[in-house]
């Protein structure tokens, strides 16, 4: 049995359920957030109590944004017609740091993962080929991780392009810059920016 005050024990066993965090990390943060103003924690606690009301989903691609469309589908200045696939918002962060990409983005929402019961159906697929439909030459940037599961969401989503009634697409694959393995969100902005600048046909 703990020896920790009620309230503090139960605070290290909510911040160990955050992904990368075990008990010792969750503990130093909680001993750090006991050290704070009181005013400091309760900034803290109403950022977290509010994290959910002000997002929603933009109906074009899925990000996470405050207004539908997002500011990214919104914006006139980005090339409509290139049009970068990710799995999940973290990745268009990602992706958005490079300043020479200049297209919107489209969020699948996951991968592939028959192991984890998560078949095409329960991704944005249909979604992603709706867009596509209107018949103006467009490009499709596959940015799915190169997890084995990211590789089979992209020829999934390559195989459903070969349809006739899509050759105007253009279907590229992100180069070799990022590594077997490697999520997006750890990659940093040279990395991301040569594996943009690398991609190829898919």
């Amino acid at each position: 049995m703990s020896s920790l005050p009620k309230s503090l024990q139960n605070l290290i066993n909510e911040l160990s359920k955050l992904p990368g965090i075990g008990g010792k990390s969750a503990s130093r943060l909680a001993f750090y957030l006991l050290k704070q103003s009181p005013l400091d924690i309760q900034s803290f606690a109403e950022a977290a109590a509010n994290l959910q009301k002000g997002i929603i989903y933009c109906s074009r691609c899925f990000n996470m944004a405050e207004t539908d469309p997002c500011k990214i589908c919104a914006d006139q200045k980005r090339d409509q017609n290139l049009i970068c696939v990710v799995e999940d918002a973290l990745d268009v962060v990602a992706m958005d740091q490079i300043i020479n990409f200049n297209g919107v983005y489209h969020v699948l929402g996951g991968v592939i993962s028959p192991l984890d019961g998560v078949g095409p159906e329960k991704l944005k697929i249909k979604e992603l080929l709706a867009r596509l439909e209107p018949a103006s030459d467009k490009e499709i940037v596959l940015a799915t991780n190169p997890s084995l599961e990211g590789e089979a969401t992209a020829m999934y989503v390559a195989k459903q392009l070969k349809n006739p009634k899509f050759s105007h697409v253009k279907v590229t694959r992100l180069g070799r810059g990022l590594p077997m393995g490697a999520d997006l969100e750890y990659a940093d902005e040279f990395t991301l920016s040569q594996a943009l600048q690398g991609r190829q046909e898919f």
